[in-house]
């Protein structure tokens, strides 16, 4: 009743329509004026839940309307929309319990499959024990959680951590974020997520071990909001440094970063990010390179320093991370803060708005997206409590803490799980800062003593403010502090209230809800909210009872809890549901005891400081008592109040980031792969004179020459390995590949040894050749034959013919062929393999170069880009599963024995998994696959390729998106300086191409109709994710030639005339 208690009030009013019925003859036939009790109605059919603004206007109108039966009709027309109301609920309800049965039966069969491809029976550990429960949900259900208990402790393991100088890189985009005088309740935006990573970023900087923090988030420099915003830089204040200032540098301690992206001088909600998160991952990518050249310097003894892990928060921040954490190759951590499958839910069972119209306002579908993602690259989603991850993570389909238990056990047993991964879930609470919290020792008949360090000082404004309505102002006071939301449950707070007695003479009710002008300015779920307790409060006539101030500071907020505490009062949080309760540890250290719902994260709270009582927040009855039980004992008072102090501590930032700083550590470190100990070179220094030198040592280790261009790679699991002698002649065959392509740069070395004297920024010699390109021309158009593909690629190379000639333009070919397709592609066009710098294939999963000596063969492959993409990699578990999948398929669909879908193993590498589709129809939407892919924990890319003739399976950290920025850090190619040609629609990857520090060309008319009907069957449009208004995004005309393509380039400023 909680969302709808303003109905209750006015629908007594209905009643003046005609008195109703008894049981027997009750009708719902409204046109009977004196046959209908609308008051009977609405408690009989109304559910709860609903927050109907345009009801409340209609019942606004009807008490306006001085004619009966002017009155009678608009009263008559809400009742039918209450009817209306709840037949939807109704229907929602269906539709969510069809949807919980068919997610429970998808991921039984999960299960089942994932089991059954898995080579031993499962351990009794498998089955549920006690390490398991740990290792999945990070506590056990019955343990306190696992934190520091003493300052001894702390410094034990602060001494532990002296000598390492970690770098860690935290991300959060949206809303205003500055260090000092933040905007809290600015907008929906700017909450209490920008608090939290702030004070996360500034206590991990304080932190022993840990060297520099950088929290990455939007440059905003909009008339509209404050000019520190677009400041680039702004330097975090640290605390508790005493201890640590031999550790502290040049470039140490936390900073905020702020990335230009998305539309300059505009502040935008986040919903509106979407399409510019590509651009934030290429300058983030930038910043981060550059930073860890610097901190190499520094403290790296010349080797770049990469962070240890990079942390997202939010669902576009995990995408972003995930994206940014692939490109470099380092640990991923996650935190969602709020979870879009849980908010769909929510918005869908309050029945104001479609599915459809949720999706177009909140962008939900590609935020659920994003978190999914965010779980296929995460080592660690951290989490405030274990609701958080049984009611709303279990949504999923990447999480499902069944098979993560027995994955969980398999990998501590030391067993093969068959690519298959889940992220290890961390219940770690947010920490508090308390250095500046004093309890409050006196009380209202004994004014606290002062002495030096704390000498006494006249009471705070807000004291008056909220005293002032009360007749007894020293009885204990019952702090509620909650804005007036139906989920904040205060309207039963006030019920509990008034209807105890008992409570009634021992104490009053303090009501902090928000800030407030008129109640016509605030949002009608408010208003309502404000008028039931309003109300209420005239029905028990607690006038000098309860205290409702219209305004407070934040900074006032601290004195509120000390004045509760001075009467001896009692902090309560009565929500239906709390994901975690930070009010809550505030009344604690300032010496409350707590009453909360037993909903959610106050039970891991009341777990460790055991202050206090939990109660049932529909159960009114338990409400009152329990608040009566404390402030009537004085005894259990104190002793809640003594363990609230005693045990707080618990809840710090340093506890926060001890237990943070222990997950990083049981991380498998990962970076780049290249950056070995004895690789004395940074490769990606394009301005280091002797780059063509050190490319021929670094060459030796990551390039395998490759004439055919299949199976080239190294398999990235377990159950693909080389035997020794395989290995060893491979290894030979590299070595004499290597040698004899050195001998031909040296030679080409000492050729252009006069023209280095003369010029020591001549790069004619480095390899790879787009190293010294001013601008890479990426050919990405997925079109449907090779044919059309020769055409589109001769007009790219007739537009920049002179510039081609000159050596300043180079060329990569992306696409979803296979390297022997695209030797056939060259040779059928008549092009030379060294007419490309590089060639991306099989969807971004494998990376070739055109060799400098055309004896040597004509492609080389990139051995480390592969190592850079293969983890959590399924292999053969992935090939079993699309097996099956492609069988089941034929098996559903397929008439006459025709196969659908079938593995092509001749378009197959190590890397990339491809399948023919015979008839595109028949074939589920990607999404589908994607879904059954995360279902059974496997990590990776299903990619409809090439207008769904083809379906291409690659890592999840590989993409043609990915390459390119892979080519960025590993050579120093600037994302600035390419430019992707692409056609108005592709393959079902084609949304990554089309975004970041990259220009764009749309080709008009190529791949438009056809693969547009592919991306129908997408969960959001790309309009959601593709930023087509941006700059760097121009249209060539349809049917477009050579010279229409240069002027697309010419307004790009790529080409001159």
């Amino acid at each position: 009743m909680a969302g709808n208690d303003w109905i209750n009030s006015y629908l007594e009013a209905i009643l003046d329509v005609g008195p109703g019925l008894d049981d027997a003859k009750s009708s719902l036939l409204l046109r009977e004026r004196g046959r209908f009790s609308p008051t009977r109605y609405f408690v009989e059919e109304v559910i709860t839940g609903f927050d109907e603004t345009d009801l409340h206007r209609s019942w606004v109108r009807a008490q306006a309307t001085r004619s009966p039966q002017e009155r009678n009709t608009r009263l008559e027309n809400m009742c039918w929309r209450i009817w209306n109301l709840a037949r939807t609920k109704k229907q929602l309800e269906g539709e969510l319990a069809q949807g919980n049965a068919k997610r429970r039966l998808e991921r039984e069969r999960g299960r089942r499959e994932a089991t059954a491809d898995m080579s031993e029976d499962l351990s009794e550990g498998e089955k549920g024990d006690t390490v398991s429960d740990l290792s999945a949900h990070g506590e056990s259900n019955r343990g306190r959680l696992p934190r520091i208990s003493s300052v001894d402790v702390m410094e034990a393991w602060a001494s532990q951590q002296k000598g390492k100088k970690l770098y860690i890189v935290l991300i959060s985009l949206h809303g205003l974020i500055r260090g000092e005088n933040m905007e809290l309740g600015r907008d929906s935006d700017t909450g209490g997520q920008v608090k939290y990573v702030v004070e996360l970023a500034r206590a991990l900087g304080s932190m022993p071990g840990v060297y520099r923090v950088d929290l990455l988030t939007r440059q905003v420099s909009a008339p509209d909001v404050d000019w520190s915003y677009g400041e680039p830089t702004e330097m975090l204040t640290l605390r508790n440094l005493e201890d640590y200032v031999d550790e502290m540098g040049e470039s140490s301690g936390a900073y905020i970063i702020r990335i230009p992206f998305g539309p300059k001088d505009k502040y935008i909600p986040k919903e509106h990010l979407w399409p510019h998160i590509p651009e934030f991952v290429d300058g983030a990518l930038s910043h981060i390179i550059q930073m860890s050249k610097v901190l190499g310097e520094q403290i790296g003894g010349g080797k770049p320093v990469w962070p240890v892990a990079i942390h997202g928060h939010y669902a576009d921040a995990g995408d972003s991370t995930a994206l940014l954490s692939g490109a470099l190759n380092v640990p991923m951590l996650f935190t969602g803060h709020s979870l879009g499958r849980d908010k769909l839910e929510q918005l869908l069972k309050q029945g104001r708005l479609s599915r459809d119209e949720i999706n177009s306002t909140y962008k939900i579908m590609r935020r659920i997206e994003g978190e999914e993602l965010s779980l296929d690259a995460s080592e660690i989603v951290i989490t405030s409590t274990r609701q958080e991850i049984e009611a709303q993570w279990r949504l999923y389909d990447g999480f499902d803490p069944i098979l993560e238990r027995k994955l969980r056990a398999r990998i501590k047993r030391n067993v093969s799980c068959y690519g298959r991964f889940m992220p290890r879930m961390a219940i770690i609470p947010p920490g508090m800062e308390f250095h500046h919290i004093v309890p409050q020792d006196g009380d209202m008949d004994g004014e606290a003593e002062g002495n030096e360090d704390h000498p006494t000082s006249p009471d705070p404004p807000i004291w008056s403010e909220i005293m002032r309505f009360f007749t007894n102002p020293r009885k204990p006071m019952i702090l509620a502090l909650a804005r007036p939301d139906p989920k904040k449950n205060i309207t039963t707070l006030v019920k509990a209230f008034g209807e105890c007695r008992p409570l009634r003479e021992l104490a009053n009710l303090t009501l902090i809800m928000g800030n407030r002008d008129g109640i016509d300015e605030m949002s009608s779920t408010n208003s309502s909210v404000l008028l039931s307790v309003l109300k209420l409060i005239d029905k028990y006539d607690l006038y000098g009872q309860v205290a409702y101030p219209k305004h407070h500071k934040q900074s006032e907020v601290p004195d509120i809890y000390r004045l509760a505490a001075k009467t001896k009062g009692v902090f309560i949080n009565p929500a239906f549901i709390e994901p975690f309760g930070l009010t809550l540890i505030e009344a604690a250290a300032h010496g409350l005891p707590i009453v909360a719902t037993k909903n959610g994260g106050p039970v891991d709270i009341h777990r460790v400081l055991d202050n206090g009582l939990l109660v049932d927040p529909h159960d009114q009855q338990s409400i009152a008592d329990a608040l009566l039980k404390l402030v009537a004992d004085k005894h259990l008072w104190a002793k809640c109040r003594q363990n609230g102090l005693k045990n707080v501590h618990l809840f710090s930032w340093p506890e926060h980031c001890k237990s943070y700083l222990s997950r990083i550590a049981s991380c498998k470190p990962r970076h780049p792969q290249w950056q070995k100990s004895d690789d004395g070179a940074d490769t990606s220094d394009t301005d280091s004179p002797g780059d063509s030198l050190r490319d021929i040592h670094d060459l030796s280790l990551n390039l395998k020459f490759s004439l055919d261009g299949e199976k080239s790679g190294a398999s990235g699991n377990d159950n693909s390995l080389e035997t020794e002698g395989n290995a060893a002649d491979n290894r030979s065959k590299l070595e004499n590949a290597v040698l004899a392509w050195s001998k031909g740069v040296l030679r080409d070395t000492r050729k252009a040894g006069s023209a280095e004297k003369a010029d020591q920024n001549n790069t004619s010699v480095k390899f790879p050749a787009l190293r010294r390109r001013k601008h890479i021309f990426v050919i990405a158009v997925d079109v449907d034959t090779i044919t059309d593909l020769l055409d589109v690629t001769r007009k790219i190379f007739d537009s920049v013919e002179k510039e081609r000639t000159e050596g300043s333009i180079g060329f990569i070919l992306s696409s979803s062929l296979a390297m022997s397709e695209i030797h056939s592609f060259l040779v059928l066009g008549g092009f030379s393999p060294s007419d490309f710098d590089a060639f991306i294939c099989s969807s971004g999963s494998d990376l070739y170069y055109s060799t400098l000596n055309p004896e040597d063969g004509p492609f080389v492959v990139d051995f480390y880009y592969h190592s850079h993409i293969e983890y959590r990699w399924g292999g053969e578990g992935v090939r079993k599963t699309m097996v099956r999948w492609a069988a089941s398929v034929t098996d559903k669909k397929a008439e006459n024995d025709e196969r659908i879908v079938f593995a092509d193993e001749k378009l197959s590498t190590n890397y990339c998994y491809a399948f023919r589709v015979q008839k595109p129809g028949l074939v589920p939407p990607v999404r589908e696959l994607r879904k059954l892919l995360r279902i059974q924990a496997l990590r990776c890319h299903a990619i409809y390729c090439q207008n769904e003739t083809r379906v291409n399976v690659i890592p999840v950290l590989a993409s043609r998106s990915q390459a390119l920025r892979y080519l960025y850090l590993r050579w120093g190619v600037e994302l600035a300086n390419m430019v992707v040609f692409a056609g108005e629609s592709g393959d079902t990857d084609y949304e990554g191409l089309l975004g970041g520090l990259h220009k764009s060309v749309l080709l008009k008319g190529v791949c438009g109709i056809a693969n547009n009907q592919l991306h129908a069957n997408r969960s959001y449009p790309l309009s959601d994710v593709i930023a087509y208004d941006s700059p760097n995004v121009v249209q060539a005309p349809e049917e477009c030639c050579s010279s229409d393509i240069r002027g697309s380039l010419r307004l790009l400023g790529c080409v001159k005339d």
